[in-house]
């Protein structure tokens, strides 16, 4: 009951193996009440088979009709200096996806030149990314430009790297083998096709599933190009710890190569092995940037004891100041820690299942650019509006 014109909407259980609403157990016999987006899952609480949808208090209208035509808005993911991310739902299918948001209006509030310039360069970097094909890179499925660009991209349902580290403190060595076999393949790729990550950090790497073995795939790659290559440094001189020592020495204002990522993947994989990262101010009084620029990382003995030799020697050979001395990804994936056929051949199981799923989900467009149309579309009389329930299943 409620207000004249309003609803409330229970999910009432009779399973004998349990019904989640947001992870919380209902019960047997018990209900809850459902509110906008709640997640419902069956027998365990990761099971997420649907997604409760209210129509009646979600205002889609705020999004470009033509965005709105085949996708369902749904909740924010994250938010950045640029944007944010929104998860949402393609109507033809009801298969989840995600949807980055770039805000024309915040680069207008830039410089003249950058304003001037943003319109081609995020449509020349969508261009560019849409040809990317590796399934270690996340694929731009389609491309909206409209008020704001959106771009729709692949949904990773285990989260960053970031949080996955965060949470267990460290990963186990073959679980870091696993995922930075898979990193090296996709900044290779990336570096043949004459792409410079710039950004390279777990926060930008992205995990399939929940599952401790899965797929990885690098994202945010094009951001150097979105935001402008003096913008990008000077934010990211804000938390340089990722930034490789020709970056920092020469304040973002000298060209550098490739093997800025490969330093910014020996980073990543010290964290991962170690929980802790190389480079910080902590218990120190030497400037973070003296230390990437020295090469003086923070080895802390009995955190490595555990730690094979051989992983710890490809952080070394990745974290060295010289770039032209610095391992490339060529080199590192010839290194002995990777030369596992055990961990390749779970890689390639995992390949095979994710084509399996593919193939088993309708085959999509090509992606293409769509615009707003010059003049306002007329649209059609508001339908009424309804509660809807949205399966989920992947």
């Amino acid at each position: 009951m409620g207000p004249k014109n309003s609803y409330i909407v229970y999910i009432e259980d009779h399973s004998g193996n349990g019904t989640f609403v947001n992870t919380e157990l209902i019960g047997k016999g018990k209900r809850l009440p459902l509110s906008n987006n709640s997640e419902i899952a069956l027998s365990l609480c990761r099971n997420k088979v649907f997604v409760f949808f209210d129509l009646t208090v979600d205002d889609q209208s705020v999004y470009p009709k033509e965005l709105r035509d085949e996708y369902i808005m749904s909740k924010t993911l994250g938010s950045g200096a640029c944007g944010e991310v929104k998860m949402a739902f393609e109507r033809r299918t009801c298969k989840k996806v995600a949807i980055k948001i770039i805000s024309k209006r915040k680069f207008a509030l830039g410089s003249l030149r950058e304003a001037a310039d943003t319109a081609p360069s995020v449509e020349t970097e969508i261009e560019i990314l849409k040809k990317l094909n590796h399934p270690c890179i996340i694929q731009i499925k389609d491309v909206f430009d409209a008020d704001d660009y959106y771009i729709v991209l692949e949904l990773m349902e285990g989260g960053e790297l970031f949080d996955r580290v965060v949470g267990n403190k460290r990963l186990k060595e073959a679980t870091c083998k696993l995922y930075f076999y898979q990193m090296l393949l996709a900044v290779q790729y990336l570096h043949e096709n004459g792409i410079i990550h710039r950004d390279l950090k777990p926060e930008n790497v992205l995990l399939s599933s929940q599952e401790e073995d899965c797929l990885i795939k690098i994202t945010d790659f094009g951001q150097s190009k979105i935001l402008g290559e003096t913008s990008l440094m000077r934010t990211l001189c804000g938390t340089p710890t990722y930034l490789a020592p020709e970056v920092l020495v020469s304040n973002g204002t000298a060209g550098y190569s490739r093997a800025v990522d490969c330093w910014s993947l020996g980073v990543i994989l010290f964290i991962c092995l170690s929980g802790y990262p190389p480079f910080s101010e902590h218990k120190t009084q030497v400037s973070l940037k003296d230390q990437i620029t020295s090469g003086k990382y923070n080895f802390i003995p009995e955190v490595w004891t555990d730690i094979s030799e051989k992983a710890l020697d490809l952080v070394k050979k990745l974290l060295v100041v010289d770039p032209k001395a610095r391992f490339t990804t060529e080199e590192a994936l010839r290194h002995p820690w990777l030369q596992d056929e055990y961990m390749k051949k779970k890689f390639q199981d995992l390949l095979a299942q994710e084509k399996n799923l593919m193939a088993l989900s309708p085959i999509p467009a090509q992606p293409s650019s769509r615009k707003r149309p010059l003049e306002q579309e007329v649209e059609g009389a508001e339908s009424t509006k309804r509660l809807a329930m949205c399966d989920a299943l992947v």
